[in-house]
């Protein structure tokens, strides 16, 4: 594991990703819900091959960052750096096409339709042909459609998917079903790709699969991925760095060993059941 080294800017950066702009860099991140403030001050910096886990007790805000790094929710105060973009006015399609790619905690697939298909439509920022073109199937269409068949086989090619790729998505199991929606979001060729709560619902032999599915994330695609997660072996065995909420602050953030001696995080989140 490599470690974290601290940059002029916001806190630390991975060691490998010195001299690269940071793919995501929060400031003073905030949001307030009728006076309550939901996240607050929330800083946070990761790097172009990081991953990086947020961690904390259901309710600290931990789905609240990313709808606000997603712009499902505006931000009431604070700035957003999306590789040295300011997404501040951009909207979620914007902030989509911009680069960042998101999961849910529940599965978000079009169940009736084919494994295929549910990766073309993750390639629908990156079709080239027109409305008219479309309805009367001409050729750019056709050519655009053979193109994104091609695309999403090798998607799933990637991940060994590719002989599902004719059966219904909601016909799979649990767990290949979760990494469809991966491979859907990676379709969208982003550079940061947010997982919230991927190993939720997973068997011990699932998540010893998504663990590794996410390493070759990293590997095969050499982006940022930035995970929410209750499972803790998992989290700590994959994340360069973790950041802890609690209560819409942040409490800590670091390496996996300084989060695990954290006693504050300790006190906060670890020292109590994973389903609290």
């Amino acid at each position: 594991m490599s470690k974290l080294v601290p940059i002029p800017s916001t806190g630390f950066l991975n060691e490998r990703d010195i001299g690269q702009t940071p793919v995501l860099e929060a400031t003073h991140l905030g949001i307030e819900f009728g006076g309550l403030k939901a996240v607050d001050d929330f800083n946070l910096t990761v790097g172009r091959t990081e991953i990086a886990g947020l961690i904390g007790p259901n309710g600290a805000g931990k789905t609240t960052v990313f709808n606000l790094l997603t712009k499902v929710y505006q931000p009431t105060h604070g700035t957003i750096l999306l590789d040295g973009i300011d997404t501040h006015g951009m909207n979620a399609i914007q902030v989509n096409k911009a680069g960042i790619a998101r999961t849910f905690q529940n599965i978000r697939l079009f169940s009736s339709l084919s494994v295929e298909d549910n990766v073309k439509l993750g390639l629908h920022n990156h079709t080239n042909y027109n409305t008219l073109e479309g309805i009367l199937r001409l050729p750019r269409y056709w050519q655009e459609e053979k193109r994104a068949h091609e695309r999403a086989l090798e998607l799933l090619s990637i991940f060994d998917m590719q002989h599902l790729s004719n059966h219904k998505a909601g016909s799979l199991p649990y767990g290949a079903q979760r990494r469809l929606e991966i491979v859907r979001a990676l379709a969208t060729e982003p550079k940061l790709l947010l997982l919230d709560e991927p190993a939720a619902g997973m068997n011990p032999q699932e998540t010893d699969e998504l663990t590794a599915f996410i390493g070759e994330i990293r590997t095969k695609f050499g982006l940022t991925v930035f995970l929410i997660e209750h499972h803790m072996d998992l989290v700590m065995d994959i994340s360069d760095r973790i950041y802890v909420l609690d209560f819409g602050k942040l409490i800590a953030d670091g390496t996996p060993a300084e989060i695990q001696n954290n006693q504050r995080v300790i006190d906060a989140y670890l020292g109590v059941a994973e389903d609290a």
